[in-house]
């Protein structure tokens, strides 16, 4: 075998898979053709098999049967026939856990705290027709591998085969968190884009989906005991997730896992609690709108208040029962204090109270946050309450730095543990122009476009102590959904996304130019399974690898 030195240390072979999508921790691949079995089963060894682990069979198996990928090479395979006729066939797979370990469902082994996931996994295919096992310590384990599996094998005149046998493989994600973030507020989207997106997420082994799930513009989650708030706050009573979905989304999710941290941004980003509560918002509608909110509408929780505080508890403490995972995200970013200063309710209370706003604002924070603590929730914020606001935060609390990549170190010299969403890397809204009316020469906030390039090259640890470093636990891509529906979200998120996947789960140092072959057949892999990802580069140059690059 010939191997490949990644910077990061990572071993893998010198002409890996191209459909292998994160790059496995360790991998060595020969040269020889096996054939998939037209009977070919997934068997799984030992007692009390979860049914979402008998799931992921069945879905892995039809795969097989219904991806029908083409490889991504001059005629597509049509010169891998001639190895057919020799080729061995592989009949089984078959699944176990290590010794010691126990079968829990996928589901509850996705929804642990990040840091408690075990997703490593041990999988071993034969050239000459033996069975191929696939090991690990966890369920979860066992799914990453069922998703490597599946990306090795191509079709050609009815035969399904791969040309890299034997395979071995002993893998690990090399942070513990890798995400990817859904606006529903700005615009709706009906919860078969989200299962759609849950899917592709799974491909590349994402397993954090952040759900920024209201906003300003609208409320569409209907939060039982607070269900007002929908009614009034949603679009229109077809733009509603209720429990039901909700629930189906987590399960779904978890099944393939995926587990589902929900936002409920606070105190911003709150203007539409108005429709329902106009008494609990400051400045509602204040005009000039950019004046008192970084979008429209105008208008944040009055968090001096006691009585919003208690009621912004009381919410949190329902919505938590819904929502599984270890984290909720309280959001905390953008807080706009100009709303603050002509909202007279608000003056008042702090002149009767003799606070400041940054001391109200850590006693709403503190206070709601012991109501997701108690609950067993470990609070997630964006960067704003640690550099810009004086609040007292737990030493468990995450945070999330997007503004830019270089408050990082800022963020990690807190001491919270931190996840990477630097709008300069992993914003996917960028460089679409300006949405807001009647600004014809306008640009996103946060040109340029955002190429999966960028992103991949990105470095975690940059400027980071040692033990700073231990401190990431991961990152994700983001979409805020201005400019973004049903129509165009999975050519705006793939396979650009895909690329902090790897990111994450392999370690930096990646080759752009040997991980783009790879990154096509992610995306024509996702495109045979429904999702509509883009074009990456013209298809000539995708049969080609390296012909189209700019020193070629």
């Amino acid at each position: 075998m010939k191997f490949l030195a990644l910077a990061s240390l990572i071993a893998v072979a010198c002409q890996p898979a191209y459909g292998l999508w994160p790059q496995p921790k360790s991998a060595e691949t020969g040269t020889t053709t096996l054939k998939l079995s037209p009977v070919f089963t997934i068997t799984v060894s030992g007692p009390g098999v979860p049914n979402d682990v008998w799931d992921a069979v069945f879905r892995t198996e039809a795969a097989l049967n219904k991806d029908k990928l083409g490889r991504l090479v001059v005629g597509r395979g049509s010169s891998d026939t001639a190895s057919f006729a020799k080729a061995k066939t592989l009949s089984k797979l078959t699944l176990s856990l290590e010794k010691g370990a126990k079968w829990t469902s996928i589901t509850s082994e996705a929804q642990k705290a990040p840091e408690d996931r075990d997703e490593a996994y041990q999988l071993t295919i034969p050239s000459d027709g033996s069975a191929a096992t696939l090991t690990a310590n966890s369920t979860l384990g066992l799914y990453r591998g069922l998703t490597t599996f599946g990306q090795l094998w191509y079709e050609h005149s009815g035969t399904t085969y791969t040309v890299d046998a034997p395979v071995k493989i002993a893998d690990a994600p090399a942070y513990p968190y890798r995400g990817f973030m859904l606006d529903t507020a700005r615009n709706y989207f009906p919860v078969a884009d989200i299962k759609r997106t849950l899917n592709a997420m799974s491909m590349v082994k994402l397993n954090q989906f952040h759900w920024h799930v209201v906003d300003s513009q609208s409320f569409p989650l209907e939060i039982p005991g607070f269900t007002d708030l929908a009614a009034k706050g949603a679009y229109e009573p077809s733009k509603i997730y209720t429990p039901d979905d909700v629930k189906d989304i987590v399960d779904y999710a978890g099944a393939r896992g995926i587990d589902v941290m929900v936002e409920i941004d606070t105190p911003g980003h709150t203007a539409i609690i108005a429709e329902a509560h106009p008494e609990y918002i400051a400045c509602p509608g204040a005009t000039p709108w950019a004046t008192y909110a970084n979008e429209p509408p105008a208008g944040q929780l009055r968090f001096a208040d006691a009585h919003v505080t208690k009621y912004i508890g009381d919410l949190f403490s329902s919505a938590t029962k819904m929502f599984p995972s270890t984290m909720f995200s309280t959001g905390g970013d953008e807080l706009n204090t100009n709303c603050y200063g002509i909202d007279e309710p608000t003056q008042a209370n702090l002149n009767s109270t003799g606070r400041t706003l940054e001391q109200a604002l850590d006693d709403f924070t503190q206070s709601t946050h012991k109501v997701l603590e108690d609950s067993g929730k470990t609070p997630v914020v964006w960067e704003e309450m640690v550099l810009a606001h004086n609040v007292t935060l737990s030493v468990d609390t995450k945070v999330l730095v997007w503004i830019s990549s270089a408050n990082v170190k800022a963020v990690a010299e807190s001491g919270h543990k931190l996840i990477h969403a630097a709008s300069d890397y992993f914003y996917l809204d960028c460089g679409h122009g300006a949405w807001v009316g009647d600004f014809p020469t306008g640009n996103s906030w946060c040109d340029p476009f955002k190429s999966w390039q960028l992103s991949y090259s990105f470095d975690p640890v940059a400027n980071l102590t040692a033990d700073e470093a231990k401190l990431v636990l991961g990152g994700q891509h983001l979409l805020w959904t201005e400019q973004s529906s049903s129509e165009n979200l999975d050519d705006t998120v793939w396979p650009r996304a895909a690329s902090s996947a790897e990111l994450f789960w392999t370690g930096p140092g990646g080759n752009v130019s040997t991980a783009l072959p790879r990154l096509h057949d992610v995306a024509y892999r996702m495109r045979q399974r429904g999702i509509k990802a883009i074009a990456l580069q013209p298809e000539w140059c995708a049969l080609r690898p390296g012909v189209c690059d700019l020193t070629a």
